[in-house]
């Protein structure tokens, strides 16, 4: 009963399967592992589904002109995660899945963290962790001055929230009343070297959220069908900036890396590692 009733009040503690469309999207995040023979697998397999409902069934966008003025934008502010990105970006259409074999090369147009200068659909260089949601907040003010109807959404990590620079843009986005804003915390409790709970724990998050004037909803952020019918509900108040908090499990989808901070960041892979990889994802 005690179980029943937690899984009641926070559904994201059992998610639904994977189906076809999230592994596929997975596979497409180890082949550029592959072909760079590195990369944040973990920061990248917990936003797969988060990435697919924006990019399925939110965003406003047209691949064959990345730069349309009335276009929707997302910025992924943690930029570590970036294979989850690229793997949308090259479904979408904005380029070749081709460029995932020379992820990170030297010849290669996809490199260890988004460059807005190089690859279509992406908005905004980030890496230098903290300040997507800055950006997110200027590119937002522009859209009402300019009297567009423009969305910014902007993924952080929750480690990432850490930074300062988060809070003085969420200060400035209760401040202005922002409707047009959307940040998404990838709630994986997981950074770099150890639990988020201990490097420097984020609870009460909903309620640090809504102290700063946003409008915030939980969810299981693996779960499809929970996503796209929070995401459709945007904005969750017209006078305030909206904040998703992402329950997610770092690694999701291969049992070995999921919740294992050794799969934050691999800096070499064997080849049986991918073709385990690749094992594991065929379902």
């Amino acid at each position: 009963m005690l179980r029943e009733a937690a899984v009641a009040s926070r559904p994201w503690l059992v998610s639904p399967p994977l189906d076809s469309r999230s592994l596929a999207l997975r596979r497409l995040i180890v082949r550029g592992l592959e072909g760079g023979g590195r990369g944040h697998l973990g920061s990248a397999f917990s936003l797969v589904e988060m990435l697919r409902v924006l990019y399925d069934d939110i965003l406003r966008y047209d691949p064959q002109q990345p730069k349309w003025a009335q276009r929707d934008r997302f910025i992924l502010s943690k930029g570590h995660g970036c294979l989850g990105l690229y793997a949308i970006l090259a479904d979408k259409g904005f380029f070749g899945a081709e460029h995932l074999d020379k992820f990170c090369h030297f010849d290669g147009m996809l490199g260890g963290h988004p460059e807005a200068s190089k690859i279509p659909g992406v908005e905004a260089s980030t890496g230098a962790l903290g300040h997507g949601l800055s950006i997110g907040l200027g590119q937002a003010l522009a859209a009402r001055i300019q009297k567009r109807d423009s969305r910014v959404v902007v993924i952080m990590g929750d480690g990432e929230i850490n930074e300062g620079s988060v809070w003085e843009a969420a200060l400035c986005a209760g401040k202005h009343k922002l409707g047009n804003l959307t940040a998404i915390v990838d709630y994986n409790k997981l950074q770099s070297y150890d639990r988020t709970s201990i490097v420097q724990d984020l609870e009460p998050l909903t309620d640090k959220w809504r102290s700063f004037g946003f409008a915030v909803h939980e969810v299981d952020g693996h779960d499809v069908l929970a996503l796209r019918a929070l995401l459709k509900s945007l904005p969750f108040e017209s006078n305030k900036p909206s904040c998703i908090i992402s329950h997610t499990v770092k690694g999701k989808g291969i049992a070995v890396a999921e919740g294992n901070p050794e799969w934050h960041h691999k800096s070499k892979i064997s080849a049986k590692e991918l073709a385990d990889l690749y094992a594991e994802l065929e379902g």
